[in-house]
């Protein structure tokens, strides 16, 4: 685990580079208002939320640190495909996903550090290593996904071609981390899920509702409300769990990682359902 699980996350991270193109971070200037309010939700608004509902249902502890670690980790690179399935734009999906994939250098080590000190009490044994954070973060998510954006610079007909084999790989990868997790941990997962499953449903919906709503009163169109669901509902769960078990070394606070991999998926496909069900047309909706 600690050498298949970096090695997993960073080429799951150079597949979503290999994705990139230099016109999706154009993009951010064509529509500012859309990346800014993706942005202030994913950086802002998910971690408050989420200590909100921590406060309110009165968990502490390592489980309330790993949902805070959840709540730090960028857009996951399933996100991109979901809202394509879903009618919604997706460039701009691929767009937020890779900002906040390189801002999490700075935003996570910021988040978990709080949240370690504020529900852990200054145990001992739950410290932020700062300098072993950020450099692990680095080498696991902006390195990898610079990697492949250069790739797919020099390369282009070949980046094209393993794209999607490349994607698939990589889901294939992130679903091996999450069951190896969980059969790793499946005693804490099990223990903590009567608490943590409605709480981390309650965070899901929330974010997702979030997201289509502030892209509502933001007067953005449909498809772009529809991204910025799928964006900040969609998490790099494996993400939280390379930083519970390598960099903060208490497998533990991987279990809400682990448990929000699951659930995630089902609300954004009841989104997708929910779309094509209301606006088939936009099945052939261009990306």
């Amino acid at each position: 685990m600690d050498i298949l699980l970096p090695l997993s996350l960073a080429f799951i991270m150079f597949s979503l580079g290999v994705s990139l193109q230099p016109a999706d971070f154009r993009r951010v200037f064509a529509s500012p208002r859309a990346i800014a309010i993706g942005l202030g939700i994913q950086i802002l608004g998910l971690p408050l939320l989420a200590f909100l509902l921590l406060s309110l249902s009165g968990i502490g502890g390592e489980m309330a640190v790993g949902v805070m670690i959840l709540a730090s980790t960028p857009g996951g690179v399933s996100a991109g495909l979901l809202t394509l399935l879903a009618g919604g734009e997706t460039a701009l999906s691929v767009s937020l996903t890779a900002i906040t994939s390189l801002g999490v250098l700075f935003t996570l080590p910021l988040t978990v550090g709080l949240a370690l000190a504020h529900f852990a009490g200054g145990e001992a044994s739950l410290q932020m290593p700062a300098m072993r954070t950020g450099v692990g973060v680095f080498l696991i998510t902006v390195l990898p996904v610079c990697l492949g954006m250069f790739f797919r610079q020099r390369k282009q007909q070949l980046a094209g071609r393993l794209e999607k084999p490349l994607a698939r790989l990589s889901t294939v990868l992130f679903i091996l981390i999450v069951l190896a997790t969980f059969v790793a941990q499946r005693e804490v997962v099990l223990g903590n899920l009567p608490s943590l499953g409605p709480l981390l449903v309650v965070l899901n919906l929330l974010t997702m509702g979030l997201g289509f709503l502030a892209g509502g009163l933001g007067g953005l169109p449909r498809r772009q409300q529809l991204a910025l669901a799928m964006e900040c509902g969609l998490h790099n769960a494996a993400l939280g769990i390379f930083v519970a078990n390598l960099l903060l070394q208490v497998p533990a606070l991987a279990a809400p990682s682990v448990v929000y991999a699951f659930l995630m998926n089902f609300s954004a496909f009841g989104l997708v359902f929910l779309a094509r069900r209301r606006c088939p047309a936009t099945d052939a909706s261009p990306a």
